[in-house]
């Protein structure tokens, strides 16, 4: 049997579960504070903690070695990323969590999207199926009746 820590479901799972913490322990954690403000500590926290990991499993490499194609797609995912995190943070400032979360989610119908329109991926059937019913179940889980 291949090693669990090698399969992609596995670390897709735990991304979700961590997810799913996140916007609980998020939603407690704003309480009291800017969203903004909340967002930039979860930043540092995130930094610190990736910095630490690369230490520990020693993948450090020097930032030279990375072209200049590599730093310009790293810095648009990092703006990309921080302009998602504010704005969920200010969703869950705003809204609750059980209605904030699914529609982060429709995350993963523009992310099949994309991918077919600008990586080139393709798409069965079953799958576009697959991200018709996340997009409608975000929304039904969303709503408020």
């Amino acid at each position: 049997m291949k090693d669990l820590s090698l399969s992609w479901i596995f670390w897709a799972l735990l991304s979700a579960a961590f997810a799913a913490l996140t916007a609980i322990f998020a939603k407690i954690g704003i309480e009291n504070v800017n969203s903004d403000f909340a967002t930039f500590i979860r930043t540092i926290v995130i930094l610190m903690a990736a910095g630490l990991i690369v230490y520990a499993t020693g993948n450090w490499q020097q930032p030279s070695s990375v072209s200049a194609k590599t730093w310009a797609f790293l810095v648009l995912s990092g703006l990309a990323t921080g302009a998602s995190w504010i704005c969920y943070f200010r969703a869950l400032k705003l809204g609750d969590a059980a209605r904030v979360a699914p529609i982060d989610k429709l995350s993963v119908v523009f992310v099949s999207v994309l991918a077919v329109l600008f990586l080139g991926e393709r798409l069965a059937l079953p799958n576009w199926l697959g991200v018709i019913l996340i997009a409608c179940g975000a929304v039904l889980v969303a709503y408020r009746a």
